[in-house]
């Protein structure tokens, strides 16, 4: 009885003793864990945004004012000096161009970015002034924005910004031939034979977000709304006489900048961040 009981035992512990062995068999041949994901939030000081961007002006128009109040209070479209013309207004074109974003942030949230572009804008007349070509300008709108990036939904990266803008514009006047119609003196020939537009300073909001594909390399989709009001000053000639009319002009521009492109961020280890440490 003694021999079978011990039998029994060592059977046991002989199971016992292979199922062990199998199991850490089991266990060398499992595969090993996944690597952990990308680090998308690493802090990278340095950016730079490659985008094509699309300006489109408000439609606001111009709020057009006779600036001597000489000439066109005779043919009913003025009441004096500093006036407003009545019915003149202006539209202006819209257009896409490469912009080019320079960006250093401060921590991996807190960033500062600074943006330029250029563009070739048509300034026409509308209303009292419809059939003039005011101007073609070249518009140059670098500003400077604080932004805030959200680093929490991984890969994907929003951020909000403020900012100012500010706009230099070199303009030639259209130069056309078109027709005023006044009140009191009917239709006449017009031209524009000069006009200029001030710099211009501004506010910029902005929304957008970076998709991040690596730590360096993202998709960036980005609005902007620059608050842009310059004034201008042109003058109007009736061909074949002396009349010179100035008129001065404050255009609501106020474009949109919606822009898509690519991001790169670099810098890591090189610098660390100025308000906070990681």
């Amino acid at each position: 009885m003694r021999a079978l009981l011990r039998g029994a035992l060592a059977a046991l512990m002989s199971g016992a003793m292979g199922a062990a062995a199998y199991a850490a068999d089991l266990g060398a041949l499992k595969e090993p864990p996944p690597p952990p994901p990308p680090a998308f939030d690493t802090y990278q000081p340095f950016q730079i945004r490659v985008r094509a961007s699309a300006i489109v002006p408000d439609s606001g128009g111009a709020t057009v004012y006779d600036r001597l109040g000489l000439v066109l209070p005779s043919v009913g479209l003025s009441a004096g000096a500093g006036s407003v013309v009545p019915g003149a207004t202006t539209s202006i074109s819209w257009s896409v161009v490469p912009e080019l974003d320079v960006s250093y942030y401060l921590t991996k949230n807190i960033a500062i970015e600074a943006i330029c572009c250029i563009s070739r804008q048509h300034v026409q007349g509308t209303g009292t002034l419809y059939g003039a070509s005011l101007a073609r300008t070249w518009v140059f709108p670098p500003s400077l924005i604080l932004q805030y990036h959200f680093t929490n939904f991984g890969a994907f990266q929003p951020y909000v910004g403020v900012g100012v803008n500010y706009t230099a514009y070199f303009s030639e006047a259209g130069n056309n031939l078109w027709w005023l119609n006044t009140p009191s003196a009917g239709v006449l020939p017009a031209t524009f034979t000069s006009l200029s537009i001030t710099p211009s300073w501004g506010v910029v909001g902005q929304v957008g977000f970076d998709y991040m594909f690596t730590e360096n390399f993202g998709f960036n989709v980005d609005l902007k709304r620059i608050l842009m009001e310059p004034n201008a000053h042109g003058v109007i000639n009736v061909p074949g006489t002396a009349i010179y009319v100035p008129i001065d002009a404050k255009v609501n521009i106020d474009p949109w900048i919606a822009s898509v492109g690519l991001t790169f961020r670099f810098g890591a280890g090189l610098v660390p961040p100025v308000l906070a440490k990681y």
